[in-house]
């Protein structure tokens, strides 16, 4: 297979006479012959593929020429449908292979046809934007080949429809089903299992390889080759699939369920309804025990209040309640014996995460506007994920481009149990020497000092108008971004676009659009997001960006770490945070025509000893504390185009 590669992406290759543009890449030949060992001898590889390398086709030709059955795994659905979609056939095309490949998404983005049909009967509510959604929905049904909820791009994505019209691994009634034969995720996994090779995205794949849901738990062993792309995500996707959760959504949902067949098939019980009712109502108060705004917390600390105990122990004697009504009409209906295994379910859940003397696990809660979900989370996946890497003959691909912390990957090899996997360190073929400059600027307040929300806005109105938008200002925290959000519109002639005001995809397609914007994000617009050219031209971000002293999994990784006689800062909290700043970095330069300036507004990269792990694992940018040689060096550009 080696050569077939080695010809796929020669000068003269099959990749260049057939794809336009294309141009044979050191690094991205070298990274395509290790995945191609890799496959041939069933071993594990970890490669970091600087922004430019190429990474997806020289992962692609050697899985396609492999002749074996193939999972690939992204980061985001996004990601899944840009290579799906884009990348595959082209590559596809240019090697005329006879591969037959399949797009996989979890159950939530497939139209549920009974559900549909139920909630549209009985419209659970008067609200109009939600009966105008269904009506919109019900007509889609009946054109759709794929039942893929992507396809609905005229209605938000945040709709109030959409729990309506799809299932979940709680309600889903599987071959009990009427339509059964016509549900679009049976197809869908069908399809699947016949493919060569899988397109599916990380929570899919630990989601239901933890659940060891119908279908895909079934597609795995099948599979010769896995292949992650992003993977510097594992690790907390697999942490948090590997746990326990018991969610006040999924109570709820529960409830409304259960008072829909009260309503419907079961009229003559009416306790079950009234149950389902006063479980509901517990639940809702559970949420009035914790802070308005959305947080996350240690669920030892909080289930030590009195309070706190009293709510959860009323939900529990309400859900014994409702477990023995529905248990003594088992039989009379179908979507009421779903509701018994989802309520059984929900009973052995709850005592796991009251539990709060255990070790080796993080308990903690997240709370959104409506809803507060418990978690148990394993401090360390190494053990498991070990087990899982090594259960059969099979080769797995790793990759990213940003995995090493300080030239080397022995953090993610520890915390993968990766110990004995070959690595491979790829730099950017990018200059960014000559591309790109990095600005720390001087006198700047401490992140944590009340002075530095102003610092950075006057900061930003002189890189702003220097460079005419065209801008990504990334936070680290909701707070500052709100803060800006209110502020900056004020004092600057450019459109500001902010995270949340409207869908991602969206946002960006603006951003590009008015291409003089300035957008303002976080969490995800640090990483799998790729504007090219002149439309991004300048990067700014707030601080460097280490999880928060409150987030109870860091600070159960952090006590871990000391019991083991380690230093917590060093092996959790650096590492964690040199990984995000190379995501946010990686922003700015996406093509080899690509210019611009770096904007990092914390001293502590140059002031701190550990300031130095930070700049060596940045890309060899030229560096300044000039913020005005900064602005000369945008100001040029615009000069030059």
């Amino acid at each position: 297979m080696s050569a077939k590669v080695k010809h796929a992406f020669a000068e003269q290759g099959t990749l260049a006479k057939q794809i336009p543009g294309f141009k044979p890449r050191a690094a991205q030949l070298e990274m395509a012959q290790a995945v191609a060992e890799s496959i041939t001898a069933n071993g594990v590889l970890v490669v970091e593929a600087g922004t430019g390398t190429g990474k997806t086709y020289a992962y692609l030709v050697p899985a396609l020429l492999s002749g074996k059955k193939v999972i690939l795994s992204t980061g985001t659905k996004n990601l899944q449908e840009q290579l799906y979609f884009r990348d595959l056939p082209t590559v596809l095309q240019a090697l005329a292979l006879p591969v037959k490949t399949a797009l996989l998404k979890g159950r939530a983005n497939y139209l549920c046809l009974f559900r549909l049909e139920q909630h549209y009967q009985h419209i659970p509510s008067a609200d109009p934007e939600l009966i105008n959604d269904l009506s919109l929905i019900k007509k889609w049904a009946a054109e759709t080949q794929s039942g893929d909820i992507g396809e609905l791009s005229y209605i938000a994505e945040d709709s109030r429809a959409l729990p309506y019209v799809t299932s979940t691994t709680d309600n889903c009634l599987g071959k009990d089903c009427p339509v059964y034969e016509d549900c679009h995720l049976l197809k869908a996994r069908k399809e699947a299992q016949a493919a060569d090779l899988v397109v599916v995205n990380h929570h899919l794949f630990f989601a239901d390889l933890a659940l060891k849901d119908t279908g895909f738990g079934e597609l795995l062993p099948d599979m010769e080759v896995v292949i992650f792309d992003e993977a510097h995500q594992i690790p907390d996707i697999a942490s948090d699939y590997f746990g326990e959760h018991f969610s006040s959504r999924v109570l709820l949902d529960l409830c409304k369920d259960l008072e829909q067949i009260g309503k419907t098939e079961l009229k003559d019980l009416i306790q079950l309804s009234k149950a389902a009712d006063k479980l509901s109502s517990l639940t809702r108060d559970w949420r009035l025990q914790f802070a308005a705004d959305p947080a996350r917390g240690n669920w030892r600390q909080a289930y030590q209040q009195t309070s706190m105990q009293t709510a959860v122990i009323r939900i529990n004697d309400a859900l014994e309640m409702l477990y023995q009504i529905v248990k003594s009409s088992l039989g009379r209906s179908q979507a009421l014996d779903n509701c018994y295994e989802r309520l059984a379910q929900l009973k052995s859940q709850l005592p796991k995460l009251l539990q709060t003397e255990q070790s080796g696990v993080s308990l903690w809660f997240e709370t959104s506007r409506l809803h507060v979900t418990l978690h148990l989370t394993p401090l360390s996946i190494a053990d498991k994920f070990q087990k899982l890497v090594f259960a059969a003959e099979r080769s797995w691909i790793f990759t990213s481009a940003t995995l090493s912390v300080d030239e080397g990957f022995a953090h993610y090899q520890q915390q993968m149990g990766l110990d004995g996997a070959r690595t491979l360190l790829l730099e950017s073929p990018f200059d960014y020497a000559q591309q790109a400059l990095l600005c720390v600027p001087r006198f700047l307040p401490e992140p944590h000092e009340p002075a530095m929300a102003h610092a950075l806005l006057s900061l930003a109105i002189q890189l702003i108008q220097a460079n005419n938008g065209r801008c990504f200002f990334l936070f680290t925290s909701h707070r500052m971004l709100q803060w800006m959000a209110g502020a900056l519109p004020e004092q600057i002639r450019q459109p500001v676009l902010v995270q949340g005001s409207t869908g991602k995809r969206l946002l960006l397609e603006q951003f590009v659009q008015l291409e003089n914007a300035v957008l303002l994000g976080t969490g995800s617009f640090w990483e799998g997001v790729d504007v090219r050219g002149d439309t991004l031209s300048c990067v700014i971000i707030d601080k460097l960006p280490f999880a928060s002293p409150d987030d109870p999994l860091l600070q159960a990784r952090s006590e871990d770490c000391t019991m083991r006689g380690k230093d917590p800062f060093a092996e959790v909290q650096l590492p964690q945070a040199v990984i995000t700043l190379k995501q946010g970095v990686g922003r700015l330069i996406r093509d080899v025509s690509d210019r611009g300036v770096l904007v990092i507004c914390d001293n502590r990269l140059v002031t701190k000893p550990y300031g130095a792990t930070f700049l060596k694992s940045l890309p060899p940018m030229r560096r300044s504390r000039d913020l005005a040689e900064a602005c000369q060096f945008l100001h040029a550009m615009q000069q030059d185009k």
